[in-house]
């Protein structure tokens, strides 16, 4: 690695940055031997050792307490490390956003870091994948594998015919009941993992690197084996039953251990949602998967009351965290946002901009959801933002693209009228990484088709921020646009803002567009118009400006409440359990109803996290509200850089600027061809050069081909997925 060190000539930190990296380093340290540990109690579950010796040990030291019986085995040992894990993250990520860039490391070609980040596998039912991630899938895969045959191997050395025939029981009969029960525990390992990918607010993935947008693919292949493992577990009971001849077993409840009913209830909520994820029915009926997997909460709620309480806690921790997530997007989707204005293209593209608070900052490449209950109550959808909070820090703005249903209703509403008083718009977010770093590298392409461009005109606006306001040199930027008609040109209008910039692009920006028209010969009527529509929205003082619903330091806040809320949890199930399980049961298991146990646990999970949750958003807006408030008041009249006449009527007019004409100049059009994506990307001249791509699935997979090919060692494909 080359190091660039700082302005002013050293590379010394101050004594403040150096209490913060090591701050830093000791929480990413606790983090993993904490994890790490988890993972070896799953290693050695199955085996004797774990049963004989440790098992008895743990529950002498955390079951026999008054005020958790039993439950406090799985509590302190599985569930309780995790908690710990993500208040941990939280006060990494809190230090993490607050260092400064002191010098940036400069990326060269054969590093170790960089082969691993180079795709692996390219096609094939498991998209594009690198080497890192193909590493960990098979350790989770061996994980799987080592525990269910090791629990077979252990659990069929006590079953014998004489064992078996004295439950009057076949030999494979035993064998089948055993096998089928260790699937489910099995299963249960990969449920523990399940909700943390779509825990968009939370601080195991962005301390790992990681979004929850890239790393929905993940929760993808969780998803299909927990069903596959669940539905096989589901299938040799029934086969079991059937041969015993208690087929009536499939519709006990026993409140004393595990309920059957419960469990079928929770596999059928599963399969139902399993069902819509299949490719085509969820790219057509897009609404039947988005609605059927609603279904989470029956399925969640019915496995807990199928295995109990005690049990659950193994694969409790990622659900309690996305709870949380989950609870804190609908405070903050309450709310109704302040839409400043709407633009709408020729290329029936809509961008809107909203009112932000201007402490609020995110990263390139963030999504916002964005709901708009007068054309959908119930539907929310993922938009890439593509301002710069740097550039823009009053402002925030996502780009639309006309193709569904949601969005042509949209754009029919918007491009119909001239007059638009208001607009209600809620929103959840922004999501996005902790942090990027393009400046690592020399060089920096952008492949992108269609409405592909969106997540890069965030990144280009990033740059030119960082140029404008800091002295460190930027990468060469090349974006390589494939469009299909002359009007989807006009997304290059997008790439910058309307106002932030200077009177022309510095001379320090080398950006260079390819843009390529697939299906016409010569730029078209609406081309060549350029007009763009642009509506004003009317103030209003119920809306809000865009702002963290913890506030600037939303990553402690988060921490507190997953710490508070857990630690309110086990205060109040410890009194009721010593003052009204315990007397009662005596911690027997075998008299108070597991069933009422397990109830009682979920909803003081429930008023845990909405009380803490709630106190902490109500806190954070009674201090910042008033300056959000103030904001809105301020942003009521349209920017300098409008057409004066814009504010009292909607109108139509030509985006005109010297940066605009400066980026023209930089542009060259293609019509009537392809890009040539292998020879584009290898003739681009640096030591690193980051390769991003965005935009339909083969020319994804072609570009992570060239990168993986090896014919040029300095491209370093970027593992960032924009596809939902």
């Amino acid at each position: 690695m080359e190091i660039t060190k700082s302005n002013n000539g050293g590379s010394n930190l101050s004594a403040g940055e150096e209490f913060k990296d090591m701050i830093k380093g000791v929480t990413k340290f606790l983090m993993m031997v904490i994890f790490l540990g988890t993972i070896m109690l799953w290693i050695m579950m199955p085996t004797l050792t774990y049963r004989t010796k440790w098992l008895p040990h743990m529950r002498i030291k955390f079951g026999t307490s008054t005020y958790f019986g039993a439950t406090g085995t799985t509590l302190f040992m599985y569930m309780f490390p995790m908690m710990v894990v993500a208040c941990l993250g939280c006060v990494y990520l809190h230090f993490k956003y607050r260092k400064l860039s002191d010098h940036i490391d400069r990326e060269t070609k054969g590093g170790v870091w960089s082969k691993l980040r180079k795709p692996m596998l390219v096609k094939g039912p498991l998209g594009i994948v690198s080497v890192t991630e193909i590493t960990f899938l098979a350790m989770f895969v061996a994980l799987l594998l080592w525990c269910f045959i090791t629990y077979l191997r252990n659990s069929f050395a006590t079953i014998t015919p004489k064992s078996a025939a004295a439950h009057d029981e076949s030999l494979w009969q035993a064998k089948l009941e055993s096998a089928a029960l260790r699937l489910g525990l099995i299963g249960n390992i990969c449920l523990a993992f399940l909700f943390l990918p779509v825990a968009r607010g939370s601080s195991l993935l962005p301390a790992m690197g990681l979004t929850s947008e890239s790393s929905i693919k993940y929760h993808i292949w969780l998803g299909h084996m927990v069903m596959a493992l669940f539905t096989v577990h589901g299938l040799c009971y029934i086969i079991y039953w059937a041969s015993m001849h208690e087929i009536s077993q499939m519709i006990m409840w026993d409140t004393k251990g595990v309920s059957n009913l419960a469990g079928e209830i929770a596999l059928v909520a599963g399969l139902m949602m399993w069902a819509t994820t299949y490719p085509k029915i969820r790219r057509r009926f897009f609404e039947v998967f988005f609605y059927t997997h609603y279904l989470y909460i029956v399925f969640m709620l019915f496995f807990v009351l199928h295995v109990g309480i005690t049990f659950s806690f193994i694969a409790l921790p990622g659900f309690y965290i996305f709870l949380v997530d989950r609870f804190l997007r609908f405070l903050q989707s309450r709310e109704n946002v302040r839409l400043l204005s709407a633009r709408v293209l020729p290329s029936d593209t809509m961008e809107l901009t909203f009112s932000k608070n201007s402490k609020l900052v995110y990263s390139p490449t963030s999504i916002m959801f964005v709901n708009i209950p007068s054309i959908s109550k119930l539907q929310w959808h993922p938009f890439t933002i593509t301002s710069s909070s740097k550039l823009e820090p009053e402002k925030l703005s996502v780009v639309i693209k006309k193709e569904g249903k949601w969005s042509t209703k949209l754009h029919q509403r918007l491009s119909s009228s001239d007059q638009i008083d208001r607009l209600a718009v809620s929103v959840e977010g922004p999501y996005g990484p902790a942090s990027t770093d393009f400046l690592r590298h020399e060089a920096l392409v952008m492949v992108c088709g269609g409405s592909g461009i969106t997540p890069f005109i965030s990144v280009i606006r990033d740059l030119i921020a960082t140029i404008q306001k800091e002295t460190c040199k930027i990468p060469k930027i090349t974006l390589i646009c494939a469009f299909k008609k002359s009007s989807e040109i006009s997304m290059l209008d997008l790439v910058l803002p309307l106002s932030g910039l200077e009177t022309e692009l510095s001379s320090d920006i080398n950006i260079k567009i390819e843009a390529f028209i697939t299906r016409e010969k010569e730029a078209g009527v609406e081309a060549t118009a350029g007009k763009i529509k642009t509506l004003w929205f009317k103030p209003s003082l119920s809306d809000q400006s865009i702002s963290s619903i913890l506030g600037p330091n939303s990553w402690l806040w988060l921490g507190a409440i997953l710490a508070s809320s857990f630690l309110i949890f086990m205060i109040i199930i410890g009194i009721i359990s010593r003052y009204y399980i315990y007397p009662i049961d005596h911690n027997t298991n075998k008299i108070y109803s597991l069933t009422s146990k397990t109830i009682i646990y979920i909803l003081v999970i429930s008023v845990s996290i909405m009380a803490t949750s709630s106190a902490a958003m109500l806190w954070n807006k009674k201090k910042y509200g008033k300056v959000e408030s103030k904001q809105v008041q301020n942003v009521d009249r349209p920017s300098p850089t409008s057409s004066p006449t814009s504010w009292g009527y909607n109108s139509l007019r030509e985006i005109e600027s010297t940066p605009q004409e400066s980026l023209v100049q930089r542009t060259n059009l293609h019509f009537g061809e392809r890009p040539n994506l292998k020879k584009l990307l290898l003739d681009v001249e640096g030591s690193s050069v980051g390769v991003l791509v965005c935009g339909p699935k083969k020319m994804r997979q072609k570009v992570a081909e060239i990168c993986s090919s090896g014919l040029a060692e300095n491209l370093h494909f970027e593992s960032i997925s924009f596809s939902w």
